[in-house]
């Protein structure tokens, strides 16, 4: 799957909420980053415009990426409401599609417990038709991890420095007992231990097209 990854020029990365992203795809990402310099990573995060959280995740894709063209929006939809916005989260995102054309897409698994998470994950394929999406998990209170389907090894590196950026760069979250250290190597270390690494990154593909007969090969598919 890295090997795939690094030769990915550009990504979209979909959240709900500042600091989803980061907490389910940010090793991967910063992986990414290392193999290919020319990535462009294009993000949209629906909530958070306005509050102490939109300088958090500015400053926390600038700490994860730092040498990468991030191209970031955060908008101002009402958190832990979006399936009440439905049109507007459609339209957000129909605008960001016609923004970019990745070779990946990245946004929530659509059996995610939170409203937020599982209205963007069901919404995404209906504008990202045609390419690879990979649905990111992210730990919480709720009993909701995925069985998840694709994993992607990371460094011990990447790993410890996702956990502890994390924690570093949105401090609002220090309060959430789950939101920490220890939580997020353990997970990384769990989906390591299933895909016979040390640590990775999970996701859930639901459907896949590989053409491995073209001249470069090609991956698509749909969460």
């Amino acid at each position: 799957m890295m090997e795939f990854a690094s030769r990915i020029d550009s990504v979209a990365a979909i959240g709900a909420h500042c600091d989803d992203i980061l907490i389910g795809a940010g090793a991967m990402l910063m992986e990414m980053a290392r193999s290919n310099p020319n990535l462009v990573v294009h993000a949209l995060v629906l909530t958070g415009a306005g509050s102490e959280r939109e300088p958090e995740e500015k400053n926390a894709f600038a700490t994860f990426l730092p040498r990468t063209d991030v191209r970031l929006t955060v908008a101002d939809l009402p958190d832990s409401r979006l399936p009440e916005h439905w049109g507007a989260v459609k339209q957000r995102l129909a605008a960001f599609r016609r923004e970019c054309e990745p070779g990946l897409v990245l946004g929530p698994q659509r059996n995610d417990y939170h409203q937020d998470h599982r209205l963007i994950a069901e919404l995404i394929p209906t504008e990202f038709r045609a390419h690879l999406v990979l649905g990111y998990e992210i730990l919480k209170w709720e009993s909701d991890l995925p069985n998840t389907s694709v994993y992607v090894p990371v460094s011990k590196e990447a790993a410890y420095r996702k956990a502890r950026l994390l924690g570093q760069c949105y401090p609002s979250q220090a309060g959430r007992d789950w939101f920490d250290e220890e939580s997020f190597l353990g997970l990384m270390r769990v989906r390591g231990v299933q895909s016979r690494a040390h640590y990775a990154e999970a996701f859930v593909l639901e459907k896949a097209v590989l053409d491995p007969f073209s001249a470069r090969g090609r991956w698509r598919g749909s969460v």
